[in-house]
């Protein structure tokens, strides 16, 4: 139902832009003068005609619109045994824009948009009398249309003679095609219909608005638009002003391309996801509803219920412009180093790193760190001065020990393959200086990446000091003086840090975003703007980070030891299509309380999180599991360990109590399974000291 988005002009692409010869039979077919000389190697004869000079009087309202379109006729997009079509595809978004929200769609709700449309088009279109190409996957055949079925979206044709068809796959005479056209009742589906150029310019309107229909329906129109139960909503302005947005954007390479492909990845996805919803819904209407293969069935119904809302709600973010900002932001599209993988003749190199080696220097790394019985083989060994060079050398596997000095890098890490970089020596007396301005001075993108023993300063930046973008990345006995950003850790990346200490950032010592695992064992991270920063935004698309912190120090920030961050917009959750009523009115109860707790929990922006867990969250909420996910700290040296742990509880039992109302009590522990995990897996031992404004907050933005 709904066509794949594709970058550039390949969107675009209709059949009637390719390539065909016999432009001079194209031209008698459409009546045209083929006696005037033509341009050499001219191959579109762009004949230009302003729309709806001549309009009836009861067209007037649905043609003031398109005024100013100018429609052009290809003639190189059919084979020669076909007369030109008028072009219709390349109308901005504007036109279209004007075209769906004033006279087509309008404030339609999406139950309505079918009959908005066929009234459309039963204003617009041409009863009777005009010609088109009826074109298919299967075959190209001209006809003639005789009457309208704008209800179906459909067209009552017949052949033309001489019969003219074309066809890759099928052979079909003018008897086998008329048997063809009996079968379907002579009716055929408009949005294959192209209209054929005339030079009078009478049918023009009735392309055009074959087109708005045709675009419609392949990238606006999603199959379960119409099955929402949430019906009371403006059509064009919730789904029909995004995704045209979307489509441009795309045109235009405004999107990137792994974002787009991520998003024609869930639009699949979620249409299969439907069908198979449908099917279970409409077994279970059928069925005996006191069956044990219906109760099953429910339970199946269910899932797919809850997977279908999830993967609309995705799409819908990335549907949004400002959601789209934030996604790019968050690494897509950005161009990276690819990964060498294992070097051609299979060995692994160690890479030596110093400003001047002395024999001195050279006898301590042979015993310390190159001494042969602490390798299984071989391994070569190369020289370097600079580490940037080094690094840059490196395929999987490889080891890189920079020795003691100061080294000034112009320029920045991209460290694609799984590699090791230590120093040889103590963090203060290996030193890595960033020059100039730039983004990350060291970005991770590989499988598995162990940074130990550096201290990196850097100046001037624009992105973090270290940015792990995906994979996962191991900091040991690091020190980081930052500018901007301290570390960075991207979406569905993970970071694992030890002993590290983080200081100067203007923003975040740390910055984590969702689906990442962050684990931090006894750092330092002091004098920032913030310590750790949580983007905890989007909850439809990603989830939650999984935060392991133990015998951290976290202090003298300028905010909060850790902010939560969260977006204040967030789309109104629709209801779910597959309904099943409360089985008492002590679970009605319990739904709604839990409601009145959730919107007690909501905050203004730049406040702090302070609140009781209530009484009813604890009663529900499994003490033993509680346990196992978080650990408090028996000794009480955390400051705030406790208060985060209560704000997780909180939130987390009252999303269970949301999910288990809308359940049968036969299906509660079917829904165990999808309970959130917490945020904090595990935080013991960590110390809050002088923070501005506390220890902990959220913060909407």
């Amino acid at each position: 139902m709904s066509e794949r988005l594709e970058s550039g002009e390949e969107a675009e692409s209709r059949p009637e832009c390719a390539d065909l010869g016999g432009e001079e039979q194209a031209v008698e077919a459409a009546g045209v003068d083929c006696d005037e000389p033509d341009e050499p190697n001219r191959s579109i004869d762009q004949v230009s005609t302003r729309l709806f000079q001549d309009q009836k009087e009861s067209f007037a309202n649905c043609d003031s619109s398109n005024k100013g379109i100018i429609l052009k006729r290809i003639l190189n997009g059919r084979r020669s045994s076909f007369p030109a079509v008028v072009e219709t595809t390349q109308l901005s978004y504007y036109e279209r824009y004007k075209a769906y929200q004033d006279y087509i769609l309008g404030d339609t709700k999406p139950s309505e948009v079918q009959d908005f449309i066929a009234e459309y088009l039963e204003k617009v279109l041409e009863p009777y009398g005009w010609q088109a190409i009826w074109s298919n996957d299967m075959f190209e055949v001209l006809v003639e249309v005789t009457d309208l079925e704008t209800s179906n979206l459909r067209a009552v044709v017949k052949l033309t003679e001489p019969f003219r068809y074309e066809s890759e796959t099928y052979s079909l005479n003018m008897e086998g095609m008329e048997s063809f056209l009996e079968a379907k009742n002579h009716q055929v589906p408009l949005q294959e219909l192209y209209v054929a150029f005339d030079e009078s310019g009478e049918f023009e309107q009735t392309a055009l608005a074959i087109e708005h229909l045709r675009f419609f329906y392949q990238h606006i129109w999603r199959i379960w638009d119409e099955d929402d139960d949430d019906d009371d909503f403006d059509y064009f302005v919730r789904c029909c002003e995004p995704r045209l947005k979307l489509y441009y954007d795309i045109l235009e390479d405004r999107v990137p391309v792994d974002l787009i492909a991520e998003y024609n990845q869930l639009l699949s996805k979620c249409e299969e996801t439907y069908k198979e919803f449908i099917k279970v819904r409409n077994d279970i209407s059928t069925s005996d509803s006191e069956s044990e293969l219906n109760n099953v069935s429910m339970v199946e119904g269910v899932k797919l219920c809850e997977e279908l809302d999830k993967l609309k709600y995705k799409l819908q973010i990335m549907e949004s412009p400002l959601y789209r900002y934030v996604l790019r932001q968050d690494g897509y599209g950005l161009p990276g180093k690819q990964a060498k993988g294992t070097r051609p003749s299979g060995e692994k190199m160690i890479h030596v790193v110093s400003s001047s080696m002395t024999i001195t220097l050279l006898k301590s790394l042979l015993k310390e760190k190159l001494n042969p019985d602490s390798f299984i083989q071989e391994q070569a060994m190369e020289f370097h001065s600079d580490p940037l060079a080094a690094i840059n050398a490196c395929y999987e596997g490889d080891i890189v020990i920079i020795c003691p000095g100061r080294y000034s890098v112009n320029g920045f890490f991209t460290i694609a393959d799984s590699i090791q970089v230590e120093g040889y020596g103590l963090p203060d007396d290996i030193v890595l200086v960033k020059e100039g301005k730039g983004d990350a001075f060291v970005d991770c993108t590989a499988s598995c990446v162990k940074i130990s023993n550096l201290k990196i300063i850097q100046h001037d930046a624009t992105e973090g000091i270290l940015c792990v973008r995906k994979g996962r990345t191991i900091l040991e006995n690091c020190v980081f003086q930052c500018d901007s950003t301290g570390v960075v850790l991207r979406t569905s990346a993970q970071l694992y840090m030890k002993n590290c200490d983080i200081y100067g950032a203007k923003g975040a010592g740390i910055e984590i975003y969702p689906s990442s695992m962050c684990e931090l064992f006894g750092n330092d991270i002091h004098h920032c703007k913030e310590g750790i920063l949580i983007k905890n935004f989007m909850e439809e698309l990603y989830e939650v980070p999984k935060i392991t912190m133990m015998n951290n120090l976290i202090h003298n920030h300028e905010d909060y030891g850790i902010t939560m961050s969260k977006f204040a917009i967030n789309f109104t959750k629709k209801k779910p299509c597959f309904v099943l009523h409360y089985t008492s009115d002590v679970e009605r109860t319990t739904n709604l309380q839990c409601d009145l707790n959730e919107q007690n929990l909501e905050l203004n922006s730049g406040s702090c999180v302070s609140q009781q867990v209530p009484d009813l969250l604890i009663e529900e909420c499994d003490p033993a599991a509680s346990e196992e996910i978080v650990v408090f700290n028996p000794l009480n040296t955390a400051e705030c360990d406790e208060a985060i742990t209560n704000e997780l509880i909180s939130t987390s039992a009252t999303k269970m109590e949301q999910t288990r109302s809308r359940l049968n009590e036969t299906l509660d522990s079917e829904m165990d399974n999808v309970m959130p995990q917490e945020i904090f897996p595990s935080i013991v031992g960590n110390h809050f000291k002088k923070n501005g404004k506390g220890s902990f907050g959220i913060v909407y933005c």
